[in-house]
């Protein structure tokens, strides 16, 4: 695996999503702590481009999202909502959208570092992830009730990660949970101490990146595609995805050198 490092230039540090890549892995740091790290149109966008960037990457193996600040997200900027017709909240939501499943959808993984609260669609956001590392001090929180405006759309991942009744007590009163408790559930992966949070999320990152990246890429879209079928249609998903993987170069590689006793080569 080819090791790179990002050098961060001031107009970098300056932007909504901050970009570093090291070791195979790439962070992406949500980077307006003084606005909550409000999912905003503008910061939608930028974070759906360098996801985007991301996924073409032949070096990056593994993606963290973390952020700056006490606050992972607050969710929407509800000043973009505020008089806001039809149309306009609409494009909003589908960006949001967008940005969500391109992150199931993108080759791949892509871990959550959730310290402090993942609000609305910043929920949404920690539950689209493949993984969520959180810190023990960190809460979820779908509060749209609270103001009217039900997490319809943080509903989404929310419930395809936690139980339906979980799911729903969080919808339906916007009482925010806390890490241990979001665990337990299965929103959340693992929780360590807010102090080690970096540190074993890095550490998650750089062992799955050790794997090649095209096996990380099967193995994820075939996870996404059969979740939802009945058991006899997903293990037709599933064979048909470990046969085309059982072929290809790397997985003779790794079987090779399974057998032989020594470390793997991948080709990608």
């Amino acid at each position: 695996m080819k090791v790179t490092k990002s050098k961060i230039s001031t107009s970098e540090v300056d932007s909504l999503v901050v970009l570093e890549i090291s070791e195979g892995v790439a962070t992406l740091t949500l980077n307006n702590p003084d606005k909550r790290n409000a999912l905003s149109r503008e910061m939608l966008e930028e974070l759906h481009a360098r996801l985007q960037s991301l996924a073409g990457d032949d070096f990056v193996r593994a993606v963290i999202i973390a952020s700056e600040g006490p606050v992972f997200s607050s969710g929407h900027n509800m000043k973009e909502l505020v008089g806001a017709g039809h149309d306009e909240a609409e494009a909003l939501f589908s960006l949001s959208a967008s940005v969500m499943e391109f992150i199931q959808q993108m080759p791949k993984p892509v871990i959550a570092r959730v310290s402090g609260l993942a609000s609305a669609a910043g929920c949404q956001l920690a539950a689209s992830c493949d993984l969520v590392m959180a810190s023990d001090t960190a809460g979820f929180q779908t509060p749209g009730v609270m103001i009217g405006l039900f997490c319809s759309t943080p509903m989404v991942p929310l419930c395809r990660a936690v139980p339906a009744k979980k799911a729903m007590e969080m919808l339906l009163t916007g009482r925010p949970i806390g890490a241990e408790e979001a665990e337990r559930a299965g929103l959340v992966t693992r929780v360590v101490p807010a102090g080690r949070l970096v540190e074993e999320t890095l550490a998650l990152a750089r062992e799955i990146a050790q794997y090649s990246r095209y096996t990380l890429a099967v193995g994820k879209e075939a996870f996404y595609k059969q979740l939802p079928l009945p058991v006899h249609e997903a293990y037709e998903v599933a064979k048909e995805a470990m046969t085309s993987n059982a072929i290809a170069e790397d997985a003779q590689e790794g079987m090779s050198a399974f057998l032989e006793k020594r470390k793997p080569k991948w080709k990608r």
